[in-house]
């Protein structure tokens, strides 16, 4: 009997114990941990303090779900905080439903047009070597991606644009890994998320590499943010405020300029001073084997290159152009065009096993998850009115005072929350103070650009606050460059502190 019992015990311990190794999978034991503590520690503050002081609570917490993400994947911790703060009362799933149609043309962004852009990568590929090959100068390297990106940004959609740097950069590395490790260039099963089998002598370069790669990525992010705020299809909220405001493509533009045009140039000034002085995790060179390593990649490409590779390069070049203009004269919605994308470069190069389509979504498919569980905090904040008193300040304060606090009002919240909803919230009381006559039409106008600038410009502080940061963090790249949640927020400083203050100094002079 007693060893009936003894193996009962142990059977039990055991199964209690792969419950705890199976909870969060390989996350550190201390993560797991903490999260379970939040989980606990959640309902006892709701009853002792009440729903406000828990929901920001909650924001810490999820914020630090997103600042571990090398260490798990936000999606499962961040997705617990959520369906408690369900459970609690906090929210509904009507309000988490609304969140999500609200911003259902960024859904459909990530489902479609990321995955779109994973058909077109060979010909990204095939252009970005060429430029990194031929632009031997880190600097005006850097100058380009950022530029470039700031460009595109302003017509297409950030995430459009960082999962093309994504594409690129992970076509980069996994070029120069397979040689780091031994392996043919035509092995395409090689891991190179596994360092293993990496030769001694190419440790050196390859974590120079990273570090090269880390700064081209992160100059191109914050590209993103920087042509983004300019136009009205440059961000989500851009397109909220337009409407508000009842501005066009051009009046948009020039309504913004007083702000945009002095942050874009002493954003790409910041870039060049960057890489010459090294600071912040910048200047790294790449090294002279990874060079030689993607001119020999290139030079075995172009020898090797079939007609029917020829004729597929050409079909993505066709459809690059049509997303371009598609995308430039918004014939629909941005997850549309990408559909579009995915259609045309299947059909017309061949695609057609199922098994090969579905890899396209991997890469997005997750963070589309993850954003949905963000829609979920972001309606706790709304249930809950967590920015209300923040409001009201600003809104009570002289006229002439109110866009520069704007201003900063955004920027802050933008850091911790969604950029989208900080704007919505702002935009509506805005309207609602116009409809009642409380402001004139030219002050609105002069709240309508701080609350834009406000939102795109400060929020480059942190992942939380733009969504083209938070997909750089959550991809697939991020592990690989050793890009984590901090290292990401201490090289996006030198450009929060720049961008934060020419822009907020813009605004108090410049709108005035």
């Amino acid at each position: 009997m007693n060893t009936y019992n003894n193996a009962l015990t142990a059977s039990g311990s055991g199964f209690g114990r792969a419950l705890t190794d199976n909870f969060l999978g390989e996350a550190p034991d201390w993560y797991k941990l903490t999260i379970a503590l939040f989980l606990i520690v959640n309902p006892l503050l709701l009853f002792t303090f009440g729903p406000f002081i828990t929901g920001w609570v909650l924001i810490a917490e999820f914020i630090f779900t997103l600042a571990m993400a090398l260490k798990c994947y936000p999606l499962q911790p961040g997705g617990l905080l959520a369906v408690e703060a369900v459970l609690l009362g906090m929210t509904s799933t009507d309000a988490v439903y609304h969140e999500i149609v609200e911003s259902f043309e960024v859904i459909l962004l990530l489902m479609f047009m990321v995955a779109g852009i994973y058909f077109m990568k060979n010909l990204l590929l095939f252009v970005f070597t060429k430029i990194l090959i031929g632009v031997r100068s880190k600097t005006l390297l850097s100058l380009l991606f950022c530029g470039v990106a700031a460009v595109l940004s302003a017509f297409l959609d950030a995430l459009t644009v960082t999962a093309v740097l994504i594409a690129v950069s992970v076509g980069f590395y996994s070029v120069y890994h397979r040689v780091a490790s031994n392996r043919p260039h035509h092995q395409h099963d090689h891991d190179h998320n596994n360092d293993d089998h990496v030769v001694e002598y190419h440790r050196e370069d390859l974590d120079q590499f990273r570090s090269f790669l880390r700064s081209l990525i992160m100059h191109g992010a914050v590209g993103t943010a920087l042509g983004g705020v300019c136009t009205l299809v440059g961000e989500p909220q851009n397109l909220l405020i337009a409407e508000k405001a009842g501005w066009e493509f051009m009046e948009f533009f020039h309504n913004m300029a007083p702000v945009t045009m002095p942050a874009l140039f002493s954003g790409l000034l910041t870039c060049v001073l960057l890489e010459k002085t090294g600071v912040f995790g910048y200047g790294a060179k790449l090294p002279n084997a990874v060079r030689e390593v993607l001119q020999n990649f290139s030079a075995e490409q172009e020898q090797k290159r079939t007609t029917k590779e020829v004729a597929e390069l050409w079909v993505q070049g066709i459809v690059a152009v049509i997303l371009v203009l598609a995308l430039a004269f918004h014939v629909a919605e941005v997850g549309i065009i990408g559909l579009l994308v995915i259609v045309l470069l299947t059909a017309f190069n061949g695609v057609v096993q199922e098994a090969r389509i579905g890899h396209a979504f991997e890469e997005a498919l997750p963070f589309t998850a993850l954003l949905v569980v963000f829609f979920a905090i972001v309606a706790v904040i709304h249930q809950q009115h967590l920015f209300e008193p923040v409001t009201h300040f600003v809104l009570g304060l002289e006229a002439e005072h109110q866009p520069g606090m704007l201003f900063l009002a955004n920027g802050l919240l933008s850091m911790i929350s969604d950029n989208v909803f900080v704007a919505t919230v702002y935009i509506n009381e805005v309207k609602a103070a116009l409809a009642a006559g409380e402001i004139t039409r030219s002050h609105f106008d002069q709240l309508a650009v701080a609350i834009n600038t406000g939102t795109n410009l400060p929020s480059v502080a942190t992942p939380n606050g733009q969504a083209a940061f938070l997909f750089l963090l959550t991809s697939a790249l991020a592990p690989l460059i050793r890009l984590s949640y901090g290292r990401m927020v201490m090289m996006a400083l030198p450009y929060t502190l720049v961008l934060s203050l020419v822009a907020l100094g813009s605004v108090i002079f410049l709108l005035s």
